[in-house]
């Protein structure tokens, strides 16, 4: 792919980009997200309709707006939460997620509509926190004890299926898997502390100095850590996501400097360029054919994400949250795509999973996001009165 194409590939979803919050604007009677808007205008600009850009074009730039978004969902992960109700909650929702899914695959692979299990069953249990973070932003959706329980939920549907991938997916066996994990973990945590264990009274100086000047030293820190996970996980067969939702993990507790004004900077570079890249592309890649062709597979996949990742959320929180908000959790932990989209790949990279399936895992993610983030929005602007009755008790660490 020459630089032209690349560059006019750029423009084109450059302008699709800077219109997605005008468009979302004029829609908002109709609570469409800023990101439904992004998917859709790569569908109409891709191969599929009118041809204008090529998604093997901006492959890069994508995987890089990919890594930033889950740079940003580790970011905004409290790991203090994972030590509470709300985090054991987390975890214990994804278990059941995991099992029923475990269930509902073994018996679409006995009927033979699935070849490629450990893919399929992986992608029935995860969350795309990243996706969802700037339709929660956007709405004030993450304070409140809603906001208290959504983040551990969707980051535990986050991470967790991404170890499932490292450990059973991983091109070269379970144990090396397991053992790249760990190492990853390592690494991420020694990239984290370089900064600081360079107590250097120059280096310090140096550092905030140029940390809100022309040479962002901070910024250039947190994009060198990205990318060397990122370099890191690809050359260990694992998934590119997890190194970049380590990233973020690390760099909330452990980035030098201003914290606050280094994820404004984030928000900047990452929503500002790169993530709408990735969304715009997640359109344009999309097999519209396949999905033409067997469209029951995408209805099926769409419920089935329901079920298996959402409804956990209605008995697991009854004696946290009120019964509006537990919808909210049902439909916010339901909504997937990235994830889905590396899972497909590693299906027909594997030659296991069937390209109507792919196609239809994918776009059953894109669908889950234009669906329940907007009932998920439209529930929370909804009025509500309260009485004794329907206030759920605040979270506690016991």
């Amino acid at each position: 792919m020459d630089l032209d194409t690349g560059l006019r590939a750029l423009l084109v979803v450059s302008i699709v980009s800077a219109a997605a919050p005008f468009v979302s604007a004029i829609l908002a009677r109709f609570r469409v997200p800023q990101v439904v808007v992004l998917i859709v205008g790569g569908v109409l600009i891709g191969p599929e309709v009118a041809g204008l850009a090529e998604p093997d074009s901006i492959a890069l730039v994508a995987n890089v707006g990919l890594g930033f978004l889950f740079l940003l969902a580790g970011y905004e992960l409290e790991l203090d939460h994972f030590a509470e109700r709300t985090g054991r909650l987390a975890v214990a929702g994804w278990l059941i997620s995991a099992l029923v899914s475990i269930v509902v695959t073994g018996l679409l692979a006995a009927a033979g509509l699935v070849h490629a299990y450990v893919p399929v069953a992986l992608a029935l249990t995860t969350t795309a926190l990243g996706t969802l973070l700037p339709i929660l932003r956007d709405n004030d959706m993450l304070s409140g004890p809603m906001g208290r329980y959504l983040m551990p939920a969707g980051a535990a549907g986050e991470f967790l299926p991404i170890v499932g991938i490292a450990i059973f997916l991983g091109s070269k066996g379970r144990v090396y898997g397991l053992f790249s994990l760990v190492a990853m973990c390592v690494l991420a945590l020694a990239l984290a502390w370089l900064p600081r264990l360079a107590q250097v009274e120059r280096f310090e100086a140096i550092s905030h100095e140029g940390e809100h000047a022309t040479s962002q030293t901070t910024l250039r820190l947190t994009v060198m850590l990205l990318f060397g996970l990122l370099v890191f996980a690809s050359d260990f067969g694992l998934d590119v996501v997890l190194g970049a939702f380590l990233a973020g993990v690390v760099l909330r507790r452990w980035a030098p400097g201003d914290v606050d004004a280094l994820e404004g900077k984030l928000d900047a570079v990452g929503y500002g360029f790169f993530i709408p890249v990735f969304f715009v592309s997640s359109g344009m890649s999309l097999d519209l054919g396949s999905i033409a062709d067997a469209p029951a597979r995408l209805v099926v996949f769409f419920l089935l994400l329901l079920a298996v990742r959402g409804l956990p959320a209605l008995f697991l929180y009854r004696h946290d949250l009120v019964a509006r908000e537990r919808v909210q959790m049902m439909l916010l932990t339901a909504t997937s795509l990235p994830l889905l989209v590396a899972l497909a790949a590693v299906g027909l990279d594997s030659g296991e999973m069937l390209p109507e399936n792919a196609a239809s895992l994918v776009g059953a993610g894109v669908l889950s996001v234009i669906v329940f983030p907007g009932i998920a929005v439209a529930l929370h602007r909804i009025p509500q009165v309260s009485t004794e009755s329907d206030q759920a008790p605040l979270p506690t660490s016991e």
